[in-house]
């Protein structure tokens, strides 16, 4: 009877084993199909991202852009929704019913003054003055490849899900993605998977800084500079006070804090007391709360700009951003996925580009071969270097992204080598990375909704219970036309 009993025991094990290998085999092979068939329709997504890449539209003016990505879309089967949260170039698209909602993110907004030729040497675009110099025509196309890609593992599969694409313009200062959330857009969001264009290869998870922009306009008295000069009040003397302050704030304020100025308006004479000045900030810091502390500190200071020299001022919150909350579920499981893709391997002619381009900047201990790496995966609970409109989502739905390299190694964003890179095939390589890390990761999670459970419980605890979703921009409406005096 003992035996028997060992036997029954040792014999489910066998089967149980048995039983979770073929499934993992039968998981992998699907993998592999997968892949298979996102290469063979590479050349569709990767002619989508030159398009836009030629195009070069700037925030909110996307209008080709946003358009050619919902053609395709509509032609996919997705129902298409325009003109969200009211930004006329913002969409969402959707394909699927019940079961869990994998959300992703696209990106098609380019930089002004970043003309540039798809040549390893500095040479601007006839005729052009953008450029994708942060690589969105890629994210845009990439993960409008992803969501096709998925949305046909859905419907081969027959498995219960919905895959959502946010058409998100505006990220270069427009904050698109906070008016959306704002809006409510991501709230019934089960997951939301994102990537963006880089020099590496990596899918960590990580925090960045909270960060709100504001302009002061500070309104005075004309007068002639050298005949009447007591009769005037200068706005710009407001400007400039604001700034002396604000400089001295810097001993008063954590280490992690930060502030940048620009004066946007002084005077277009010196022998005139101008009567118009205005000066830009930007208050970031890796918390929000602290960061709304420092801009209290901020405006204050202008308010006592303005009486100290006897001028007006007003002010206005251009946008605001909160530090992204990493979800460590989501990111190793993105990192997973990245591993079984791999990073970007280099023709001859491609290792030439590099080379050369590489020349043009400090690529420290990195080289051509840098592209085809995985970084090891790592988690950054304190947010540094930029801001992102991503962090709102974070706070709302588990998120994380991963970044592919579009870019020869070293290259920094918002340089004339990241437009330059990005409008080759070692760009297209970089957006092929992102494309299958993001399907295979989808799938996983349609596959395994109790990770999605995992990431949600995640997020609760790091945010807190008693959260509540409060936009650091406030109420004000999309800036639609940031931009307009800069094409």
């Amino acid at each position: 009877m003992i035996i028997t009993k060992q036997l029954y025991k040792y014999t489910f094990k066998i089967l149980l084993f048995v039983s979770f290998y073929s499934a993992a085999q039968e998981l992998t092979t699907s993998k592999e199909e997968i892949l298979l068939e996102i290469e063979k329709s590479s050349d569709t997504f990767k002619d989508i991202a030159n398009n836009i890449w030629e195009l070069a539209e700037l925030g909110f003016l996307e209008e080709k852009s946003s358009t050619l990505l919902r053609k395709v879309l509509k032609k996919e089967g997705f129902s298409i929704t325009s003109g969200v949260a009211g930004m006329p170039t913002a969409f969402i698209a959707e394909y699927g019913k019940e079961g869990p909602i994998i959300a992703l993110l696209s990106e098609y907004d380019a930089l002004p003054g970043m003309s540039q030729a798809a040549v390893p040497e500095k040479k601007m675009l006839k005729g052009k003055t953008a450029g994708h110099a942060c690589g969105h025509h890629l994210f845009g196309a990439g993960s409008l490849a992803a969501a096709i890609h998925i949305k046909n593992w859905l419907k081969d599969t027959g498995t219960p899900g919905t895959v959502r694409l946010y058409g998100t313009p505006a990220e270069e200062g427009g904050g698109g993605k906070v008016y959306m959330v704002r809006a409510g857009l991501f709230d019934d969001a089960s997951a939301v998977l994102s990537w963006h264009p880089s020099d590496r290869n990596s899918a960590n998870s990580d925090s960045s800084l909270a960060a709100v922009a504001i302009r002061f306009k500070f309104k005075g008295i004309a007068a002639h500079a050298a005949g009447a000069p007591w009769e005037g009040r200068s706005a710009l003397d407001g400007v400039e006070t604001l700034n002396y302050m604000i400089n001295m704030m810097r001993e008063h304020v954590t280490p992690d804090s930060r502030i940048h100025y620009a004066i946007l308006d002084g005077s277009k004479a010196p022998n005139i007391v101008p009567a118009a000045a205005e000066v830009a900030y930007i208050v970031r810091h890796p918390d929000m709360t602290e960061c709304s502390n420092m801009l209290d500190r901020v405006i204050n200071s202008a308010k006592a700009a303005a009486m100290g020299t006897e001028t007006e001022v007003n002010y206005e919150i251009i946008t605001g951003y909160f530090n992204k909350l990493p979800n460590k579920t989501l990111g190793q499981l993105m990192h997973s996925n990245l591993e079984i893709v791999g990073g970007v391997s280099y023709t001859e002619k491609e290792q030439k580009f590099a080379t050369t381009i590489m020349k043009t900047y400090d690529f420290k201990n990195l080289t051509p071969e840098s592209a085809l790496e995985i970084e090891p995966y790592k988690i950054t609970e304190k947010g540094h270097g930029g801001s992102t409109d991503v962090g709102d989502i974070s706070w709302i739905r588990p998120t994380t992204e991963m970044g592919a390299a579009t870019w020869v190694p070293g290259t920094g964003a918002h340089s004339w080598q990241a437009v330059a890179a990005g409008g080759t095939s070692i760009g297209e390589k970089g957006m092929m990375v992102a494309i299958k890390t993001l399907t295979l990761t989808a799938i996983d999670l349609f596959m395994n909704p109790e990770i999605i459970e995992k990431a949600d419980e995640e997020l609760t605890k790091r945010r807190g219970t008693n959260f509540v979703y409060k936009a650091l921009l406030g109420n004000r409406n999309p800036p639609l036309n940031y931009r307009l005096d800069k094409k």
